[in-house]
């Protein structure tokens, strides 16, 4: 697992972790404007982006590595803790671990219940046809459709484009079945994150999949402060993936305690 950072180290520190087949660009955006404030850590999990031949083991063995990294550089404790999809599910696992970890929490389409139907559909597409969705030319043909399937505003600038076909084509097989063998197949939320003492919001997009909703739901039977928000008219971490101006929009009152949505 490798850490990028951003900032000074004597500011509040953010850890904001990534989805999986992704890496962690995918918060660069992001983090450079909130760099200005505090002290952002962007880790690379292990199979993915520059640690492609790093064994993905899962949520539980991620968590363990990452708070070993707290322990050791931010003294056990972050301002907040920032993560979509296979990373929201990451900060529900650490927020479970330690009571006090951290102040702020935004959860981004992350499941936290087992669903084994859509592991086993997903392992299966990736066995089948994971060249041709994962493959250089596979990631080419994506760079070049995106402005056909997408407005303006969400596509990647030049820097990422860079860092996606980089990155993207490396991931390989292992990593993404055993990604999902855990976030979709096994994982379970845990009942110590009724201890956290964070402030959470809990973002999806009105067009995820029903498990991610549910999944929104049985966090806030978990931690009944936990504020819910709802991105209209979009997918699966578009904010986060897509619009880093409209992630900021939201995330930058609600870490600054300007507002807390309800």
């Amino acid at each position: 697992m490798k850490f990028h950072e951003l900032g000074k180290k004597e500011n509040p520190a953010i850890m904001m972790i990534h989805g999986g087949g992704v890496a962690w660009w995918t918060y660069l955006r992001q983090a450079r404007v909130l760099a200005d404030r505090y002290y952002v850590l962007l880790p690379t999990l292990d199979g993915h982006g520059e640690e492609f031949a790093t064994e993905y083991i899962s949520t539980e063995d991620t968590a363990d590595k990452l708070m070993d990294y707290i322990n050791r550089n931010c003294n056990g404790h972050l301002y907040a803790l920032c993560g979509v999809s296979l990373g929201g599910q990451i900060v529900m696992e650490l927020l479970s671990r330690k009571a006090d970890l951290a102040e702020r929490a935004i959860i981004d389409g992350s499941i936290c219940y087992p669903n084994p139907g859509m592991a086993r559909f997903s392992i299966l597409i990736v066995k089948v046809f994971g060249w041709f969705l994962f493959g250089e030319k596979a990631c080419r043909r994506q760079m070049l459709w995106m402005p056909k399937m997408v407005p303006e505003k969400m596509w990647y600038p030049e820097e990422i484009k860079t860092y996606y076909m980089q990155d993207m084509p490396k991931v390989r097989k292992v990593t993404l079945c055993n990604m999902y063998c855990t976030y979709m197949m096994r994982y379970t939320l845990k009942e110590d994150i009724k201890n956290s003492t964070a402030q959470i919001m809990y973002w999806y997009g009105e067009k995820e999949v029903r498990s991610v909703k549910k999944s929104a739901r049985l966090l806030k039977t978990k931690v009944p402060s936990c504020k819910i928000y709802e991105a209209k008219g979009f997918g699966h971490g578009y904010l986060a993936l897509y619009l880093p101006e409209e992630w900021l929009a939201i995330a930058e009152p609600f870490l600054k305690e300007e507002i807390f949505l309800s």
